[in-house]
């Protein structure tokens, strides 16, 4: 299936958005390299014949090896108030990856506050996450496959052309499969937000040395569409197939929250098996997950309405969004900001089949 088709299959296709496709096709060579199909002796995770052709060859969607970024002034020159970004604080390294540009490349290899990182995204599954690209001491470069599991992003490592599953952060087919890659937490936020929380922010620059029609949307309707168009392994109709949920998991126990009902009640206060998590949102779209616990105490937190921050019921200290005490007994106490997933609910649940919900 070539790549034209593979975005053609969708019900109110405009012709436009055909134009834009082969607009992007043409103006950029690709270069192509050889991935082979998983033989049933090569070392592999999951089953073989559900990896599947996405459409595009290896590399057809090219990653950003080389990032630019420029001012949070001249992004607001391609950026509107409601464009998402995907944004990362690293040791003070503070950078914002548009979706309009990702959804065109999925994968940015990059280097921030020292760490090498792949940030990814998956249109399909509207899933975001940041890796750090270190493994076993080698730092790897990342590519998209061409494959899809579950619906989902699957990428390859150019140094040993393993395949590996955005969704679950591991490699599942060569020499790589079974290990998991370290996870970077993230923000997804809109543009008005994040430039107003880091207005010294770079931002990921339109400069990527392809040639693709940013702004335009190959993928059209599919976001509002309730049709799935690749396999999944499990079908889940408990929550809407493309409700957005923040999804965490602890030893064995799996959990997905309604990224609506963490931005309407603002924290929430949870448990998985033996690890308490809070979940804070101050911002549309915004959700950060922190360990609830200092100091071995566990600490429950409610919204402060007036100071529009959060304060713990045990010693009445005042928290921020960064997860960090600023005023109270514990001023000063920073709590440990943790991993999640974020995306459509189909997709967590292909990957979780028995989550619960909170």
């Amino acid at each position: 299936m070539s790549l034209l088709s593979t975005f053609c299959i969708r019900k109110g296709l405009l012709q436009i958005e055909v134009l834009v496709l082969i607009i992007a096709l043409v103006a950029t060579p690709l270069q192509l390299i050889t991935i082979g199909t998983a033989k049933a002796e090569e070392k592999h995770t999951v089953p073989l014949d559900q990896i599947v052709s996405g459409g595009p060859p290896p590399d057809g969607i090219p990653s950003i090896d080389s990032p630019k970024f420029v001012s949070v002034s001249d992004g607001d020159k391609f950026l509107g108030d409601s464009d998402k970004v995907v944004g990362i604080n690293l040791s003070g390294d503070i950078r914002a990856y548009p979706l309009q540009i990702l959804v065109w490349h999925e994968i940015v290899n990059d280097n921030v506050g020292d760490s090498p990182v792949a940030v990814t995204y998956c249109p399909l599954c509207f899933t975001n996450q940041v890796f750090n690209r270190t493994v076993n001491h080698t730092v790897l470069e990342f590519g998209t496959s061409g494959k899809l599991y579950n619906s989902n992003l699957v990428m390859y490592d150019r140094t040993s052309k393993s395949l590996w599953s955005q969704a679950l952060g591991e490699g599942i087919v060569g020499s790589y499969a079974g290990i998991k890659l370290e996870r970077i937490p993230f923000d997804v936020a809109y543009w008005k937000d994040w430039k107003q929380l880091y207005p010294n922010s770079k931002v990921l620059s339109k400069d990527t040395g392809s040639a693709r029609p940013y702004g335009a949307d190959p993928y059209g309707d599919y976001y509002t569409s309730p049709d799935i168009l690749f396999p999944i392994s499990n079908r889940d109709n408990r929550v809407g197939l493309k409700e957005i949920v923040v999804g965490l998991e602890n030893e064995g126990l799996s959990k997905a929250y309604k990224l609506q009902d963490i931005e309407k009640l603002k924290v929430i206060n949870d448990q998985l098996n033996n690890k308490s998590v809070t979940l804070f949102s101050l911002h549309p779209l915004m959700a950060r997950v922190f360990d609830s616990s200092v100091n071995g105490q566990t600490l429950i937190f409610e919204y402060n309405f007036t100071t529009n921050s959060f304060t713990d019921k045990q010693t009445g200290s005042q928290w921020d969004f960064e997860g960090k005490s600023t005023e109270g007994p514990l001023k000063g106490k920073q709590l440990l900001r943790l991993p999640f997933d974020e995306g459509y609910w189909f997709e967590w649940a292909a990957f979780h089949p028995g989550t619960k919900v909170y």
